[in-house]
């Protein structure tokens, strides 16, 4: 079950309240690059991707300022389950883990959220929308559409350079072309002024400073 788009772009408004911040934009190009990928190929729902990609990072709305992957995955996961869009919440906890099961082979988490996590993932095998959504994760910013590369290079600037980022970039590419095979086309030639903002190189974001007190006080605001 899924919300419709425009309650979704509602849901992300409200979230921008609690949460301000580039994700939200980043949310809806996410959701802009998946409806027109999907649109490109036969059996996919556009609207479906489109939504799912909207609301894949809405668990960043949980708290002020910076939230981790694991935790922005599992709250987002749980937000809509508490929701009753179950399609929404697979794709909050799948798609920051382009290594799906791989991910978690050699991990053994001791935090609650995250053993949850990994229980669900070591229990779903990747779909279409999975996968789709994964890869928009990687086109898009907060100011638009970037040829993978370039979206590389910002997230190695803002949290260095780990050895399983890399492993996720070949799986990245490796979703590029399967897609376009059957798009039968670039998914570059679907992502509106990609040529512009490629070009772009605005400066990493960085979370506020603020004092607890003050980032409590603007999370009760927002409830």
């Amino acid at each position: 079950m899924l919300p419709t788009a425009e309650v979704a772009l509602q849901e992300l408004k409200i979230a921008e309240e609690r949460n301000p911040g580039p994700w939200v934009k980043h949310s809806i190009n996410t959701g802009i690059a998946a409806r027109n990928i999907a649109e490109k190929i036969p059996g996919m729902d556009s609207e479906k991707a489109y939504i799912v990609g909207l609301l894949h990072d809405i668990g960043r709305r949980v708290k002020f300022g910076f939230v981790d992957i694991p935790t922005h995955v599992y709250e987002g996961y749980k937000y809509c389950m508490e929701k009753g869009w179950d399609e929404a919440a697979r794709i909050c906890m799948t798609h920051s883990y382009l290594h799906m099961k791989d991910e978690f082979l050699d991990y053994e988490p001791e935090a609650e959220h995250e053993k949850a996590i990994k229980e669900y993932i070591m229990n779903t095998e990747a779909d279409d929308y999975d996968r789709l959504i994964q890869l928009c994760d990687s086109l898009a910013t907060d100011y638009g559409f970037v040829i993978l590369e370039k979206r590389f290079v910002d997230v190695t600037r803002r949290y260095g350079i780990v050895e399983s980022y890399i492993k996720g970039w070949e799986i990245a590419f490796d979703l590029k072309e399967k897609f376009e095979e059957r798009m039968g086309c670039s998914i570059y030639d679907v992502l509106p002024d990609i040529g512009k903002t490629t070009l772009l190189t605005p400066k990493p974001w960085k979370p506020p400073v603020v004092s607890e007190d003050k980032a409590n006080a603007k999370e009760e605001c927002a409830s």
